[in-house]
């Protein structure tokens, strides 16, 4: 199959180009994000590969279509930006990559964590200018501390694990509960009381209408005093003007985000030399106990090998007419 990948850089095209050893899919590469402006640039492609920020939209899956591309091939977990009814209702096939590597998420998590308490960035930049003072530096353990993880899949998993071999004590909400973390300890409860109840609060679930804006106003004002909220599943999972509302009024004592709900014009690209348009952003930036990455939680060999794999054996499933378990459709 001919496919045409989107929003793809040099690593994109060294882990593909591993994955598709053999050539038995012809891959064209392109820097361009997947837009209604774009989608025309794939019109000699038999599938289209597309990346969390890209626009899938009804109107971009009208011209796809237009060109007879029946299949889109996520290397993604999440598919929010994915129009679902408008790719039935035009016979097209979405694929996606359910379970890269939950692993590299999870540890990004503890990461930003574990910078964030310890205050990491501000001790290395000061020693790089000779400065040994630890005034401002005073972190606190993790052991014994209680921390909120939201949405108990995959990813939500690893991190309940992990934080138990820290000896936190671990609250999970999720609807559908899991045996093999309550086996090992974790506390399975409702929203309001893991919100009020945790000193650290981490996002792990879908993106969706029930979802979205999770981390309101409303729930930042139930949130414990001086609360670290970590993001690392979508940005749309919080709702930024509370999150900064939060921050100006101490409720929430720390922020680490690996995503941002407007991230799609600035993530994944070098602004370096830009100025900065998003005023909302750039307020989140200027608080000294708030920690952004741009969405590389999932950047890591291993991942982008299964990543590129998964989604060419994907798109090999459908073009032999196998039924693909990594398929998704309206619900």
């Amino acid at each position: 199959v001919k496919i045409t990948l989107f929003s793809s850089k040099g690593y994109d095209e060294t882990f593909f180009g591993r994955a598709n050893e053999g050539g038995r899919h012809e891959l064209r590469f392109l820097e361009a994000r997947l837009t209604p402006d774009t989608a025309s640039l794939a019109e000699s492609a038999g599938a289209v590969c597309a990346f969390a920020n890209d626009d899938v939209g009804e109107a971009v899956l009208e011209t796809l279509a237009g060109f007879g591309i029946r299949l889109i091939a996520l290397r993604s977990a999440g598919f929010n930006h994915v129009d679902l009814k408008a790719a039935k209702r035009l016979g097209m096939t979405v694929v996606r990559v359910p379970a890269y590597s939950p692993h590299a998420v999870a540890e990004h998590t503890v990461a930003l964590m574990l910078a964030l308490n310890r205050k990491i960035p501000r001790a290395v930049a000061r020693v790089r200018e000779g400065n040994f003072s630890l005034e401002g530096l005073l972190g606190f353990d993790l052991r014994g501390k209680t921390v909120g993880v939201v949405g108990a899949g995959k990813i939500g998993r690893v991190v309940a694990k992990i934080l138990l071999g820290f000896e936190c004590c671990v609250l999970a909400f999720d609807p559908q509960g899991d045996d093999e973390l309550k086996a090992a300890g974790v506390s399975f409860v409702d929203m309001p009381e893991l919100l009020a109840e945790s000193q650290v609060v981490t996002l792990h679930c879908p993106l969706n209408d029930r979802t979205r804006h999770l981390i309101d106003a409303d729930a930042v004002a139930a949130m414990r005093e001086g609360v670290m909220l970590i993001n690392t599943g979508r940005g749309a999972l919080v709702d930024t003007k509370a999150l900064i509302g939060g921050l100006k009024s101490g409720r929430i004592g720390s922020v680490g985000l690996d995503v941002y709900e407007e991230e799609s014009d600035l993530f994944f690209e070098d602004h370096s030399g830009d100025i900065l348009t998003d005023d909302v952003f750039a307020r989140l930036l200027t608080f000294p106990n708030v920690i952004v990455t741009g969405h590389q939680g999932f950047f890591t060999r291993e991942a982008l090998t299964a990543i590129a794999e998964t989604t060419l054996q994907n798109v090999t499933d459908v073009e032999e007419g196998r039924d693909c378990p990594n398929t998704v459709e309206a619900s």
